[in-house]
């Protein structure tokens, strides 16, 4: 198929809902930390257009090349990253994957010990919309590199 719709154009109010809720899931979280879960979440869930994006938009931002590369192998490198940053990678994989086994009571007490109530809060809320965002980007068949976000 090589014809899918612009969800942004043919969903505005649908699609303008989510740009706000994903504004107000950033609100007040360390702006390194927001490209970091989305990163990861676009490597689980497999979306090209998103990860092009966000690790762009993080080299941009000043983030390290190695610490790029090792987003995806968090796990085997832990000492790239600070305690909390590898809490909410956890929490992204978990909530992200939460077929697989929901989110585990100790990877939720990581975060929790990490982050404020409020702060979490927010965590959670931008691992939903990345989640969000890329569903639409695979389902709409979004191409990686393009300059066109919506």
């Amino acid at each position: 198929m090589t014809h899918r719709i612009n969800f942004a154009k043919t969903a505005p109010k649908a699609f303008k809902a989510l740009i706000g809720f994903d504004a107000a899931a950033r609100a007040g979280l360390d702006p390194a930390l927001v490209e970091l879960v989305q990163i990861r979440t676009a490597q689980l869930n497999r979306c090209a257009y998103c990860l092009h994006i966000h690790t762009s938009d993080a080299r941009k931002a000043g983030e390290s090349e190695q610490r790029l590369h090792m987003i995806a192998v968090w796990h085997e490198a832990a000492n790239f990253f600070s305690e909390p940053e590898l809490a909410a990678l956890a929490l992204t994989d978990a909530v992200t994957l939460i077929s697989a086994g929901g989110v585990p009571d100790d990877v939720y007490a990581r975060a929790a010990g990490q982050f404020g109530e409020e702060e979490l809060a927010q965590l959670l809320a931008l691992i939903f919309t990345s989640n969000t965002w890329n569903r639409i980007a695979i389902t709409t068949a979004k191409v990686p590199g393009t300059d066109e976000r919506a």
